[in-house]
C-alpha cells in the first residue's frame, strides 16, 4: 500500500520492530475462531514497535516511540486506538517487543491468572525456548516452583537450564518415550503444565499430571498446519485426576496488562528476567520468520527488525 498522509486522529509511523507470532498462521485460516481472519490480498496483521513521523493525534508527537498493530509494513498510518505510547521507564523498544511485549503478558496471565502457579509447584512447559514458554518457565522459578522445560534440540534444553535456570530440559527431539521422560523428571506429578504445542505432548502432559492438576492451554504449535488433527487420547484422566483444562487468550486480561508490565519490568531490571531475542534484519524476513516458528528454527523471541 502506498504511505498516506495522517488524517485527524492518525499518526504516520515508521516500523522499527514487528514481532513473528505463532498465532499470526491461525490468522489466515477461513476462521481463526476469535479474531476477524486476514484477507487475501490484504496487509498481514502484525504488532509491533515504531517510531512516530508525523502525527495528528493529542499526546504523541514526532519521535515518540508506539507500539500497535502495524502490519507487515514500513510506514502505516493508523488510528489512535491502534497506537500505545511506550513508557520508556518499563524498558526500551527491544524490551518492549520481548519480556514487556505480548507473548511476555501471555506467559504472567497464563501461569497467574489461569495456571494458578503457588510456591512449590511442579511446573512444566512444553515450546520452553520460545517467546512465551521463555517467560512462563521464568514466572515458574520466580514464584519458587520447581520447573522444567520441554524443548528440541540439545542446545535449546542446555539455555533453558544453564541460563533460565529451569531444574530440568527434555529434548523432546531425542526421547522415545516423552510420557517416560517426564515421568522421570517430575517422580511425583505435574502440578501445573503451560502448554504451547499440543497433540501427543498433550497427552504426555496429562499422564503425568497430580490429582487436581492445573493445565493452561496457550497454543498448538504441533497442530497449526498439520494435515491431519491429532486426538488427544487419554483425556479420561482427566475425570479421576480432577484435572482442570482451560484455554485462554491475552486479550482476556486487557484491563491488567499495566500490572504485568510492571511486575515483568521489576524482574528484568532487577536482572532476575530474562529473554532471548532473535532478530532477522529487513521486513522482507518476515515471512521466513513465520516459517521459521514452525520448523523450531528460532531461540526466544522471533521478530523483524525493520528499521534501526
Amino acid at each position: 500500500e502506498p504511505v498516506r498522509q495522517p488524517a485527524e486522529g492518525e499518526a504516520l509511523v515508521e516500523t522499527l520492530l514487528l514481532s513473528i507470532d505463532p498465532a499470526m498462521r491461525v490468522w489466515m485460516n477461513a476462521d481463526p475462531g476469535y479474531v476477524p481472519p486476514v484477507a487475501l490480498g490484504a496487509v498481514m496483521r502484525a504488532g509491533g514497535i515504531a517510531r512516530v513521523l508525523e502525527s495528528r493525534i493529542r499526546g504523541l508527537a514526532p519521535g515518540d516511540l508506539v507500539q500497535g498493530r502495524l502490519g507487515w509494513q514500513s510506514h502505516p498510518t493508523l488510528p489512535a486506538a491502534a497506537l500505545q505510547k511506550l513508557d520508556l521507564s518499563l524498558g526500551d523498544a527491544e524490551a518492549w517487543i520481548g519480556p514487556l511485549g505480548t507473548s511476555a503478558l501471555t506467559a504472567y496471565f497464563g501461569m497467574t491468572a489461569v495456571g494458578r502457579v503457588r510456591p512449590g509447584d511442579t511446573v512444566l512447559v512444553s515450546g520452553a525456548a520460545g517467546a512465551v514458554g521463555q517467560i512462563a518457565a521464568q514466572v515458574g522459578t520466580l514464584n519458587h516452583c520447581r520447573v522444567i522445560g520441554v524443548a528440541g534440540g540439545p542446545e535449546k534444553c542446555a539455555y533453558l537450564t544453564r541460563e533460565l535456570g529451569l531444574d530440568a530440559a527434555i529434548d523432546y527431539k531425542s526421547v522415545d518415550d516423552l510420557a517416560s521422560a517426564i515421568a522421570k523428571a517430575a517422580p511425583e506429578g505435574v502440578d501445573l503444565y503451560f502448554d504451547n504445542v499440543g497433540g501427543p505432548t498433550l497427552d504426555a502432559a496429562i499422564q503425568n499430571m497430580r490429582h487436581k492438576g492445573r493445565i493452561a492451554i496457550c497454543g498448538r504449535i504441533s497442530q497449526t498446519t498439520a494435515a491431519d488433527l491429532y486426538g488427544v487420547k487419554n483425556l479420561g484422566l482427566a475425570i479421576g485426576k480432577r484435572l482442570r483444562i482451560q484455554g485462554f487468550i491475552v486479550a482476556d486480561f486487557h484491563d491488567r496488562y499495566g500490572e504485568a508490565r510492571a511486575w515483568l519490568a521489576g524482574e528484568l531490571k532487577a536482572g532476575r528476567l530474562k529473554q532471548r531475542l532473535h532478530l532477522l534484519d529487513g521486513l522482507e524476513q518476515a515471512p521466513l520468520g513465520l516459517k521459521m516458528l514452525f520448523e523450531g528454527g528460532n531461540t526466544g523471541k522471533l521478530a523483524v527488525r525493520v528499521a534501526d
